[in-house]
C-alpha cells in the first residue's frame, strides 16, 4: 500500500434500469469473473421477484433491506501492552454501506434455493422484514461491540 497518498475513489455509474448507484455497487459486488451481464440479471430477476412477491416498489424494498442490513457499530482490534482487545468502534457510513451489501450477497449465497435469482429475492425480503442470515449478523456484530463497550476507552 503506497504511502505518499490515498487512492482516490472511482465513480460508480448509476445502473440502467433503476437509475441507481447503489443497485450498480450492489451489481458490481454480485459480479464474479467480470460477467456484468449475467450479475445484471441476477439483480433485476431478484427485484423482479421481490416487486411480485411484495406488490411494493421493489427499490424501496431494496432501500430498507439494506437499511436493516448496516451495522452502527463494530469491533476492531487494538493492541494495547501485550494485549489484544476488541474495541467498539462507529461504522463509517460508506463501509456501512459496504457491510451491508456484503452481508447480503453472502448470506444469499448460502442459502438452499435452486438459483441465485430466487436465493437474494427470499434474503432481501427477510432482510426488509428484520429476519435472515445477514441482520443476525448485524445484531450479532452489535452483541460484540456492547459485550466490549468496557474497552471503548482504547479508541484512536
Amino acid at each position: 500500500m503506497s504511502r505518499r497518498h490515498k487512492a482516490e475513489r472511482r465513480e460508480v455509474i448509476p445502473d440502467a434500469k433503476y437509475g441507481n448507484i447503489i443497485v450498480s455497487r450492489f451489481m458490481n459486488s454480485i459480479m464474479k469473473h467480470g460477467k456484468k451481464s449475467v450479475a445484471e440479471s441476477i439483480v433485476y430477476g431478484a427485484l423482479d421477484i421481490v416487486e411480485a412477491k411484495a406488490k411494493s416498489n421493489p427499490l424501496e424494498m431494496f432501500v430498507s433491506a439494506l437499511e436493516n442490513v448496516a451495522p452502527a457499530v463494530e469491533v476492531r482490534s487494538r493492541r494495547v501492552g501485550g494485549a489484544t482487545y476488541q474495541v467498539p468502534v462507529e461504522v463509517r457510513t460508506e463501509r456501512r454501506q459496504t457491510l451491508a451489501i456484503r452481508w447480503l450477497i453472502a448470506s444469499a449465497r448460502a442459502r438452499n434455493e435452486k438459483t441465485m435469482v430466487e436465493r437474494l429475492s427470499a434474503e432481501l425480503l427477510d432482510a426488509a422484514n428484520n429476519r435472515g442470515n445477514a441482520v443476525k449478523k448485524r445484531e450479532d456484530t452489535h452483541r460484540m461491540a456492547e459485550a466490549n463497550r468496557a474497552f471503548s476507552h482504547y479508541r484512536w
